[in-house]
């Protein structure tokens, strides 16, 4: 991996599983971490994960904000800058998963869910190609579930599948400042986002139904993410799908 020393990262959902992940390993190359989290029910583990890189001799920043407010994400951006510098890599792992009957799903439920999974990360994208640095990067963690043929996901599926097209259309526009911008779509994490939703049965179906055996790990979503934001820079406009071959038939 290219030397992160002094380069600044900022992680939208940075304090824990992924996000958490991410924090640490980008740190620990050298790089400046900005923290973003959503509310005070995130708040303890923002702090947990800023305490850890502190004190393994990293510098980090912990900021808060409700990202469905474009000025709150324009926030999260000139706040990084005024306290870390100027940007290089901006992640957005943030999320919120419905598994609901397509019938039963409320106007509310739509409207909360493309807010957060597509709203977000089109405001997130369009801040980052403002602000970030040339030979910048920007990375969406989206959904293996954007190549399902299954039922019950249609408000989260449906909400991240625009972000591949918002990743192709920022990467052909930022593409002249040197910027690459990807996306990196996970099967089912072992993480408390996927159990939430899911009951005995169906988790033990997800954990059946990759070739390779079991959940994805957030261990292997995060060497992936950093590759593409560093040495697999080249790669750009493309959504990766990292699964261990899961077959999502039902």
């Amino acid at each position: 991996m290219k030397n992160l020393k002094d380069k600044v990262v900022l992680i939208a959902g940075g304090a824990k599983n992924l996000g958490g992940l991410l924090s640490k390993g980008f740190s620990a190359k050298g790089a400046k971490i900005a923290i973003h989290y959503n509310s005070d029910s995130t708040k303890a583990e923002a702090e947990n994960t800023l305490k850890e890189i502190t004190e393994a001799g990293g510098k980090a920043i912990i900021l808060q904000a409700d990202l469905r407010k474009v000025d709150s994400i324009k926030h999260l951006f000139s706040e990084t800058e005024r306290q870390l510098g100027k940007i290089d890599i901006a992640i957005n792992t943030v999320g919120m998963v419905l598994k609901k009957p397509f019938l039963e799903t409320t106007e509310q439920e739509y409207d909360t869910m493309f807010e957060v999974n597509s709203k977000i990360a089109y405001f997130f994208i369009q801040e980052a190609g403002c602000v970030l640095n040339d030979n910048g990067k920007i990375c969406t963690i989206v959904t293996s579930l954007l190549a399902a043929y299954t039922g019950l996901y249609s408000t989260y599926a449906g909400a991240k599948a625009p972000v591949e097209h918002f990743t192709r259309m920022a990467s052909k526009e930022f593409g002249y400042r040197g910027i690459s911008v990807t996306s990196v779509a996970p099967g089912p994490m072992d993480t408390p986002f996927f159990y939430g939703q899911e009951s005995e049965d169906a988790v033990a179906y997800h954990k059946s139904a990759s070739a390779l055996g079991g959940l994805t790990k957030i261990e292997d979503i995060a060497p992936l993410v950093e590759f593409l934001v560093t040495d697999g820079w080249w790669i750009t406009g493309q959504t990766i799908f990292a699964n261990g071959d899961i077959q999502l038939d039902r």
